[in-house]
């Protein structure tokens, strides 16, 4: 079963006056790749959600929004009194002597740096253990997303290894026709210039043996069908990531069929040659979002 890297995940829970929000989404990429917004009750655990995301999604670029909402009494800040009261008492002066009205300086007050801190509330350990379940269900859910997508591009995969088995077939039938043409066009050719009867058959045959050997195509096709086979296996397992796997296996396939064309010396065979590419490259665009 594949994975796609695309995918996203979201978990609600009510932690006594604590409302904890995750979001999850993930977008194909290359290595494993996060951005985190979380708040400073949580600050201290950074390490470990990290940990956490990490080892649930395994690759792609990860954006992970942590939302914390108060249910109940606003925790949330603390107004520094003392640093307000040291603040007043010059404000208040220079307005009497400026004749300014006093009606704002509250408003002007609370303004000031570290006049309103945030609170240095912390999360208990019990919270904590509740908080990580919540966080696991979002990466279920994310990864249950990843696995319904997966599921059509395992499906397309399928279909393109398929159509680049059928052309391999065409190419093995058309083999033995190439075999005669090429006998056929030497043949002309040397009776075209030197005239049939100024060369020797014989060793014309042995020429040939010795050409047809250099451009033989049976390698390339039983080293293609086994790449093919070897990726069908690969998508049946039960790894949940392999697309670098799988990226690697299209990489021989591709090999190989590239020497085809190669050696071919025939339209009928180039012609396979181009649409297996043309599969091929399908399912390699396919790949960059398989996780």
């Amino acid at each position: 079963m594949l994975y796609s890297m695309t995918g996203y995940g979201r978990s609600e829970k009510t932690i006594g006056e604590k409302i904890f929000i995750v979001e999850l989404r993930s977008l194909n990429g290359k290595q494993y790749d996060i951005r985190l917004a979380m708040p400073s009750l949580l600050k201290p655990y950074e390490f470990e959600i990290r940990s956490m995301i990490n080892e649930g999604l395994v690759r792609g670029s990860v954006e992970a929004i942590i939302i914390l909402k108060q249910n109940g009494a606003d925790k949330g800040a603390v107004i520094n009194t003392e640093l307000a009261r040291a603040y007043y008492e010059p404000m208040r002066k220079l307005s009497a002597e400026l004749g300014l009205s006093q009606e704002n300086i509250l408003s002007t007050l609370l303004k000031l740096p570290d006049v309103i801190a945030p609170s240095t509330e912390i999360i208990a350990e019990e919270e904590w253990n509740l908080f990580c379940k919540i966080l696991q269900e979002a990466i279920n859910d994310l990864n249950k997303h990843r696995r319904d997508e997966g599921l059509s591009i395992e499906a397309d995969l399928h279909a393109r290894i398929a159509n680049i088995a059928v052309q391999q077939s065409a190419v093995i039938t058309l083999e033995p026709r190439r075999r005669i043409k090429i006998k056929e066009g030497l043949q002309k050719v040397l009776e075209e210039h030197v005239g049939k009867e100024n060369y020797d058959p014989n060793r014309l045959e042995q020429e040939l043996i010795f050409y047809i050997e250099k451009i033989d195509l049976s390698e390339e096709q039983v080293r293609l069908k086994n790449h093919c086979a070897y990726f069908e296996d690969v998508l049946k397992e039960n790894t949940i990531s392999k697309g670098k796997k799988l990226s690697f296996i299209l990489q021989e396939i591709g090999r190989e069929i590239n020497t085809t064309g190669s050696k071919a010396y025939d339209a009928d065979i180039q012609k396979c040659v181009v649409l297996m590419k043309d599969e091929l490259e399908k399912a390699k665009e396919q790949i960059l979002n398989v996780l």
